[in-house]
């Protein structure tokens, strides 16, 4: 297979593809005319990172994962674990951006709208007494 069809397949763009290559998730093999020639594993791996990626995880994650695909020796557990992980890190980000909305809409509600200059979301933007 060629860029576009493993693009095609897979759903990734071929720049992603191209990245991952670059970076060392994939190792197409070449052609005498240096054209990339894509094997079904490599749509397959290919396909795995797009859906790890689609949950989140890192690159380095993905590394990880797919060597732990890989590895028919691997413990379920260091799968697991790895996944366990990137689920807290998941938490914390949700409780961030949660505390981030809180504090938008709090600035939102307190801002009239209206045609007067006084904005109460620049001022909290700005951090208005703390400097």
């Amino acid at each position: 297979m060629n860029i576009k069809d493993v693009a095609e397949r897979s759903g990734l763009p071929a720049k992603t593809i191209r990245y991952y290559e670059e970076i060392g998730l994939i190792r197409p093999l070449r052609g005498a005319n240096g054209y990339r020639a894509f094997r079904e594993s490599d749509l397959h791996k290919l396909a795995f990172l797009g859906r790890a990626r689609g949950l989140g995880f890192t690159i380095e994650e993905c590394r990880r994962l797919l060597a732990l695909y890989e590895d028919r020796e691997r413990a379920s557990a260091d799968v697991k674990a790895l996944a366990e992980k990137h689920l807290a890190d998941m938490e914390v980000k949700i409780a961030e951006l949660r505390a981030m909305q809180a504090t938008l809409c709090e600035l939102v509600a307190s801002c009239a709208g209206d045609h007067r200059p006084d904005c109460p979301i620049l001022t909290g933007l700005a951090g208005a007494g703390c400097c």
